[in-house]
This record gives C-alpha cells, sequence and structure tokens, in this order.
C-alpha cells in the first residue's frame, strides 16, 4: 500500500513559500524603482516577467519524473540562496556595473521559474502519496493565496520599514531554506540523498544568516559609492530613504536618492520661494507648508515678524524629527522646526487639506518632484483647487515646479494645470548650482503685479536688480503651451513628461 503523507508540514511549506515568493517581486521591484524610477514600469515589468517565468517552470516540471522529494528540496535551496542574495546583487549591480538592468531580469526569470515548479511537483507529490487529492490541492492552493497575502502585507508594514531591501532578502531566503529543513525533517524517508540535503541545508543557512547579520553594514557600503560625499546619516522610513552627505562644509540631503538640497547653495533655492510671495502678501499672519520638512522655508518665513502661525505639513515625521533634532542640520535652518509659531503636522497633505477647515494667507507648497504616482497626486488640478478653498480672498500660493530648463514640459504642465483652476499664475526660476535651473510657480485668484515685489528682510542672493530676472524665460526653457495638457488625477500626464524628462537627461 502506498505510504501517506502527513499534510500540515506541506501545506506550511506552500504557506511559507507563498510569503517568499510574493516578497521576492515586491524586493526586486521596489529596487528597480529606488534606482531607476518610473514605479509603474519597473512594477509592471517585474509582474510580467516574473509571472511568464513561472509559467515557463511550470510547463518545465512536466520533465520531472523521478526523485520528486530531492528535486523540491533542491529548487528550494536555489530559490533560498539566489532570492536571499538578491537585493545586495541588484545594489550592487548598480553601484559597480552598467548592466543593472540585465541582471535584474536574469534574476527575475530565475526565481521566477524555480517558484513555478514548487506546486506542480508538490501537487504531484499529493497525487501520488495521499488518496485525499481533491481536499488536500484544496488547502494547498487556499493556503497558497493566503500566503501571497500575508506577504504584500508584511513586506510595506513591516519588512521593508525596519530591515530594507537587502536584510529583508535575506531573511525571506531563510524561509525558504527552512522549507527545505521541513522536507528533510518530515519527508526525510523519501529523499534519495537525505544527508547531502543536511548538509545543503545548514550551509545555506549559514550563509544567509550571516548575510543578515551583516546585512547592514553590506549595505551602507553599497550606498556609500552611490554617493560622491561621505554618509553621515541614512535611515529608511515607511516613506523615503534619508541620507545625508557631508564634505568639508557642504552638507546635503537626499531623499530616495533625488538631491534636495546642498548647504552651500540652498539659500538661493529658499530665498527665491519665499520672499517674492511674502513681498506680496497683504497678510502675512498665518502660513501653510506642504512638504519643507528641511525647516529653511521655515526659517526664510521667520524673517518676517508679522508671521504668527506656520502649519506645516509632512507625512514623514522621521525626516522632519532628523531635521528639528540633528545638529548638522538644526545649524543651517537655525532651529526654525522648534520655534514656537511652527505647528508640526504629521500626514499626508492632500488629507490635511480635505479635513482642515483653516483659512491661509500664504501657501508654500515645497513637495519633491512629481517621479511617482503618489506624489503626482500632489500636482493635480484637484489639489489645488483644494489648496484655493484654504486661501483667504487675496491669499497666494506659490508650488516648486522642477526644472524649466531639464523638464521644461514638467514645469509648465504645472503652470498650465495651476491655470486651469482659475489661478493668476506668474512663473519664475533661478540657478542653484548643486541642481541646476530650477522654476516656481507664483499664483493667486486675485490679479497681482511682481513689479511690487520689494525686499524688507537680510538675504544673500535676491536683490532688487535680479528680482525681475527671475520672470523672464529663454527662448530653450519655453515650450508650445498649446500641446501641453494639464495634470489630473485620471491622467497623470505630468508624471509621463517628468519620466521623459529623466530619460534625457
Amino acid at each position: 500500500m502506498t505510504q501517506r503523507l502527513k499534510v500540515k508540514p506541506l501545506i506550511l511549506s506552500i504557506f511559507m513559500i507563498s510569503i517568499c515568493s510574493i516578497v521576492y517581486e515586491l524586493i526586486i521591484a521596489g529596487i528597480s524603482t529606488y534606482l531607476l524610477g518610473n514605479s509603474i514600469m519597473q512594477f509592471s515589468i517585474t509582474i510580467g516577467l516574473y509571472m511568464s517565468a513561472m509559467g515557463l517552470g511550470s510547463y518545465l516540471s512536466r520533465f520531472c519524473k523521478n526523485h520528486l522529494f530531492d528535486t523540491f528540496a533542491g529548487i528550494e535551496l536555489g530559490i533560498g540562496m539566489i532570492g536571499g542574495i538578491s537585493g545586495i546583487l541588484l545594489f550592487a549591480a548598480y553601484a559597480y556595473t552598467n548592466i543593472y538592468v540585465f541582471v535584474m531580469y536574469v534574476v527575475i526569470i530565475i526565481i521566477g521559474i524555480l517558484v513555478g515548479l514548487e506546486i506542480p511537483l508538490l501537487t504531484r507529490i499529493v497525487e501520488d502519496y495521499n488518496q485525499d487529492l481533491r481536499v488536500t490541492l484544496a488547502n494547498v492552493l487556499s493556503f497558497d493565496y493566503l500566503g501571497g497575502l500575508l506577504g504584500s502585507v508584511l513586506f510595506p508594514l513591516l519588512l521593508f520599514p525596519h530591515l530594507g531591501f537587502i536584510r529583508t532578502s535575506f531573511l525571506i531566503g531563510v524561509i525558504n531554506v527552512l522549507v527545505a529543513g521541513i522536507m528533510i525533517r518530515y519527508y526525510g524517508d523519501f529523499l534519495e540523498k537525505k544527508k547531502h540535503f543536511f548538509l545543503l541545508f545548514w550551509i545555506c543557512t549559514v550563509v544567509l544568516a550571516g548575510g543578515f547579520m551583516t546585512g547592514q553594514y553590506s549595505a551602507d557600503q553599497i550606498e556609500q559609492s552611490l554617493y560622491r560625499d561621505q554618509i553621515v546619516y541614512s535611515k529608511q522610513t515607511p516613506y523615503q530613504k534619508i541620507v545625508l552627505t557631508k564634505h568639508r562644509d557642504d552638507l546635503r540631503l537626499f531623499l530616495d536618492g533625488n538631491i534636495q538640497f546642498s548647504s552651500m547653495d540652498e539659500y538661493r533655492y529658499h530665498e527665491a520661494l519665499i520672499h517674492p510671495i511674502m513681498s506680496l502678501a497683504h497678510q502675512k499672519e498665518n502660513i501653510l507648508i506642504l512638504g519643507g520638512g528641511d525647516g529653511l522655508a521655515v526659517r526664510e518665513l521667520l524673517k518676517y515678524s508679522q508671521v504668527k502661525k506656520i502649519d506645516l505639513v509632512d507625512i514623514d515625521r522621521d525626516m522632519v524629527n532628523l531635521c528639528k533634532e540633528n545638529s548638522l542640520v538644526v545649524g543651517i535652518n537655525q532651529g526654525a522646526l522648534s520655534n514656537e509659531k511652527v505647528a508640526l503636522h504629521f500626514e499626508d497633505a492632500y488629507k490635511y487639506l480635505e479635513n482642515s477647515k483653516s483659512k491661509y494667507d500664504v501657501v508654500i507648497v515645497d513637495l519633491p518632484d512629481p517621479n511617482n504616482e503618489s506624489l503626482n497626486n500632489l500636482y493635480t488640478n484637484t489639489f489645488y483647487r483644494l489648496i484655493g478653498n484654504h486661501l483667504k480672498s487675496k491669499g497666494l500660493m506659490v508650488v516648486q515646479s522642477t526644472s524649466p530648463y531639464y523638464a521644461k514640459e514638467a514645469f509648465w504642465c504645472v503652470n498650465k494645470t495651476i491655470q486651469r483652476e482659475n489661478f493668476q499664475v506668474k512663473p519664475y526660476h533661478i540657478q542653484v548650482p548643486s541642481f541646476g535651473e530650477w522654476g516656481f510657480q507664483l499664483a493667486s485668484k486675485e490679479s497681482f503685479d511682481i513689479n511690487n515685489i520689494t525686499l524688507n528682510v537680510p538675504t544673500q542672493f535676491l536683490q532688487k536688480e535680479n528680482i525681475l530676472a527671475m520672470f523672464a524665460f529663454a527662448k530653450d526653457e519655453k515650450v508650445d503651451m498649446e500641446k501641453i495638457e494639464p495634470n489630473c488625477i485620471s491622467r497623470p500626464i505630468l508624471l509621463r513628461y517628468y519620466q521623459k524628462a529623466e530619460e534625457r537627461f
């Protein structure tokens, strides 16, 4: 009589490998998005290629005719090792070679093929050794789907924020190897080469566990190669990767690899962002800043004695706390975030505008560039409509709007989107040496005259002679506005404009 299998360890194995499978997809797509941008493209490619490779693996399983337990245990060890090192391998490929995309494709295909082999082999094992095939298969598939759900929830909420990409991949690799351990422990009698698998199990476990323990050091070493200057602070928050670098007197802040400021020239950006709008504002008592968690815009606002309250809305508490407490950053923002006039709100800017009842004299939109879907929503006509609802009758708004030179279609798209919400808009730009030509949109529901801009506070960059020059654009910074479409939630055209600019430069 055919020996029956113990079903519970088999069900547990299915649950574990399903968690691993979905997390590998998320790791690869997440790393590619972090390094290359364009999250829709990276996730689409990863999922599509991964699913195709799984299909190929399922097809290849037909050629596995004998020693199914040995084959399955070997597959789990292989997935564990390849998946476990996938995080560090991808970062290293980007940092030290020019073939990142090729390496990414190879990793996706290999893991996908091996994962595609798993379920067909387990199905045949159940069919050969268990007579109650219908019930067992129903349980197998149910736990497969449940494992996928758990993995997709654990990754963004627990694994990625606390462990990052590299340590998470090593940890998930260990889980895959543990599935091979389950096969050795509970189904050893079916293994032709149990002793060999036992040895390989411990070798893989030690290697991956060692990688997990030293993963932060490895991540730090690879990350350092991605930046020109010495990293003095690095943290992965639930929302973004924060990196501070320092070289002599130059302190730089990067979010997800994109520079946010250099202490050598940030005053140019922040003076241009703040002082034109504050000069034109009829009232300066209540100010709203969306973004601006570095406190540098707040520093410039506090030069005005008329300011009574500043509401600063930033979704990332860790980012704001860093800039409030880190002595290097505090030395630049002059402790602005600890000023009694400043109220900090840690929430999404869109949600804040939806829920708040406050009215403001001035709204400063100092958000990161629209390089992903969530940020794109903060550059839509609906978002600017919400801001308009929070402006007093003669209130003004200014929006950082990317570069009119490097991303001119995106810059003028922001301009046109704001205009569509019945704002009077005056675009302007400046040169910031650390990241080039940069632009802004100054807007109000009431008409205003830029010739009335004056300076009544101390500045390092702005002066009477260069204020009006900021509102003049060269021929290569202009576009045919008839060909530019406004940005909206249902059609995120700005994201496409921005990604085209990234490809060009």
